[in-house]
Formats: structure tokens, C-alpha cells, sequence
């Protein structure tokens, strides 16, 4: 206990201590299977890994954006057992999947719970994502805004155009070239060819990547993340529950995990770069930093949200791997690849792997 209600409590240790994830596939295709079938896979997976039973799991926090309420609990009643748990729901947009990883940790932090599931999946249409209820005001709404303000709106996709002109503002800013963005896909689809799990598994040369199928302006379809059906799993623990079940050489631990929603500076800035999320990645990363310890000089792989090859060359300067306006030189020196300082996104980024919400998106952890 603390000795005042305004000092934070001690938290406790956090540890990842089984995964599971399953092949991610295009909507629709042959062998795209339903959300329950999916989450089942994952979910048996991750705790096949970490060899304890269903039984043992305290509570259960599970991401999707795309579906009825409750999804959560057919997921598992099914599939991994009826043992009374709180399940809960979390529908977070494209940080859906580390939204439940965050509310799991925070359960076993503050003592609520010895060992939870955080568990996300998707069942997603084919093409861009639209608007689902047009009867009332979009989330997005003021985003919107400032982007039609700033450049005007086209008919193409929205989130294309917001991400397409983040890039342009870079471009203006600092010199940026579309190669730079280009380089980042070609990057991707290249690592993608060692994850079995990944959508894509193709390598291109940086001309195909570049004369592929337009999806807005300078960003071309092998620069932008796909819809996917897929889902994945991870069972999160505290340090008595490892010493119970003797999962100590298998644990990793969380040292450090944030989430940030926007600051005034997304809109009152009038930057488009601003605006799809800078300044709360900056900042979301400058707390793990610091609660961690560690530098980006410390680190040696990363995985960041490649929604678009654009905001992932943004993110490079919000994690702090460069200055600000200085990504394109980060890779030009093949610093985000093998080789070079850090590997970003091995496992081929959203560009390759896919892009099923509630088992992806991404928040500041860092693990050990």
C-alpha cells in the first residue's frame, strides 16, 4: 500500500510467457475460415507454448473491431473452455490487438490477476476499409477536417489520402523522396519471404514495388497494408504464477508498455504528419524509454505499424532512431534491415504479414 493515495502503488513484473498466432489470408479466400475457428487456433496455440491449461487463466481480454458484441466470448466458449472468467471485449481501430496485450498487462500489474489471456482476431471484408454507420458523426470527423483544409479530399479511400499526404508534408519539410517510401516496401515484402504466417511471401525489386497498382498518388498497393483475416494470442503472467507452473526460463518480460491517444497538437498544428499520430508516438515512446532504461542505440529489432511505407519512415523518427526529417538517410544506410543498426519489421510489416486489427496493431513495448 501506499503511504498516500497520490503515490502510484508498485507494480508488478509482467511476463509473456506463451504465443500463437495463426497464417493471415486475404478475406474471402479459399481457405479463410470464420472468427471462432481462428481465435481457436491461436488461442490453443499460446497455451500449448506456455504448457498450462485454460483453466488456469484468471481473465481474458479479446480485440476484434469487426464484428456483434460478444464476439469475445464465442470466441472461447467453444474453443478453450466455460470456466466463468471476465471476458472482455476491446475495439480500439488498428491498435485493437495491442490494446487487449495492454489491458492484460495492467490486470496483472496492479495485482488483479495472476495470469490472463489477451487474444485478438479478425474476420474482415475485401477491399479499403469504409464507414459502417452513416446515420451518425464519424470518429474521425475532425481528422477529416484538417486534412480537406489542408489538401482537399479526393474519392479515393480516405486513410490512403491521410497517410499519402503525411508523406508529401515530409517530403515538402525535408527533401523526402518517393524512393525512400518505395525502399520501405521493398524492405517488407523482402523480409516477408521468412514468415510462414505472413500474407505475402513475395520479394520484389524496388521498380515493381514502385509500378505496382496505384492506391493514392505516389502510394502503390506494395506500399500499403492489406485487409486480412487472421488472429493471435498471448498469455501474460506474473512472477508468482511463473514459480508456481516452473515457467521461469521461458518467460520474457515486459519492461516497459505505453499507450497515448492524441495531443492538441494533432489539430492545432494543422500537420497532416501531426495529425496521423507523431506526437503520441514520440511521446509513447520517450515514457518506455524511460521506464525501461534503455536507448534506441539498446535495441536491436523492432516491429512498428507500416500501415502505409509512409508511416513507417515517420515512426523511424518518432521512436527517436534518427533526428526528425532525417528518415530517409536512416534508409539510405540500410539501417532498418539486416546488416544495418536495427531490423524493423522482419517479420514483413502490415505490407506482408497483413493487417487483421484486433490480432495487430501497435503500441510502445519494450520486452527482454
Amino acid at each position: 500500500m501506499s503511504s498516500s493515495p497520490w503515490e502510484p502503488a508498485t507494480l508488478r513484473r509482467v511476463f509473456v510467457v506463451g504465443v500463437g498466432m495463426t497464417k493471415f489470408v486475404k478475406p474471402g479466400a479459399e481457405n479463410s475460415r470464420d472468427y471462432p475457428d481462428l481465435a481457436e487456433e491461436a488461442g490453443k496455440k499460446a497455451l500449448a507454448d506456455a504448457q498450462i491449461p485454460y483453466s488456469a487463466v484468471d481473465q481474458a481480454c479479446v480485440g476484434y473491431v469487426f464484428g456483434d458484441s460478444t464476439c469475445g466470448q464465442r470466441a472461447i466458449y467453444h474453443s478453450l473452455g466455460m470456466t466463468g472468467i471476465p471476458i472482455i471485449n476491446v475495439n480500439n481501430n488498428c491498435a485493437t490487438g495491442s490494446t487487449a496485450l495492454f489491458m492484460a498487462r495492467q490486470l496483472i500489474q496492479g495485482g488483479v490477476a495472476e495470469c490472463v489471456l489477451a487474444l485478438g482476431f479478425e474476420k474482415m471484408s475485401k477491399g479499403s476499409l469504409g464507414i459502417k454507420f452513416s446515420d451518425r458523426t464519424i470518429p474521425t470527423d475532425k481528422h477529416v477536417d484538417l486534412l480537406i483544409n489542408k489538401y482537399g479530399l479526393s474519392a479515393h479511400p480516405v486513410a490512403p489520402q491521410m497517410f499519402g499526404y503525411a508523406g508529401k508534408e515530409h517530403m515538402e519539410k525535408y527533401g523526402t523522396k518517393i524512393e525512400h517510401f518505395a525502399k520501405i516496401g521493398w524492405k517488407n515484402h523482402k523480409h516477408s519471404v521468412n514468415n510462414p504466417y505472413s500474407q505475402f511471401q513475395d520479394e520484389y525489386s524496388l521498380d515493381e514495388v514502385m509500378a505496382s497498382k496505384e492506391v493514392f498518388d505516389f502510394l502503390t498497393i506494395l506500399q500499403c497494408c492489406p485487409t486480412s483475416d487472421g488472429a493471435a494470442a498471448a498469455i501474460l503472467a506474473s512472477e508468482a504464477f511463473l514459480q508456481k507452473y516452473g515457467l521461469q526460463s521461458k518467460a520474457v518480460e515486459i519492461l516497459a508498455q505505453e499507450m497515448m491517444t492524441d495531443l492538441p497538437s494533432s489539430f492545432e498544428e494543422k500537420s497532416i504528419i501531426k495529425m496521423v499520430g507523431f506526437d503520441m508516438s514520440k511521446e509513447a515512446a520517450r515514457k518506455c524509454y524511460e521506464k525501461s532504461g534503455l536507448t534506441p542505440n539498446d535495441i536491436d529489432v523492432i516491429e512498428l505499424h507500416d500501415c502505409f511505407s509512409t508511416n513507417e519512415l515517420l515512426t523511424y523518427e518518432a521512436l527517436g532512431l534518427c533526428p526528425e526529417g532525417q528518415g530517409a538517410t536512416l534508409v539510405d544506410r540500410g539501417d532498418n534491415t539486416y546488416g544495418g543498426k536495427w531490423v524493423i519489421n522482419p517479420s514483413g510489416g502490415l505490407i506482408s504479414k497483413g493487417h487483421p486489427l484486433g490480432a495487430t496493431g501497435h503500441l510502445c513495448p519494450v520486452s527482454s
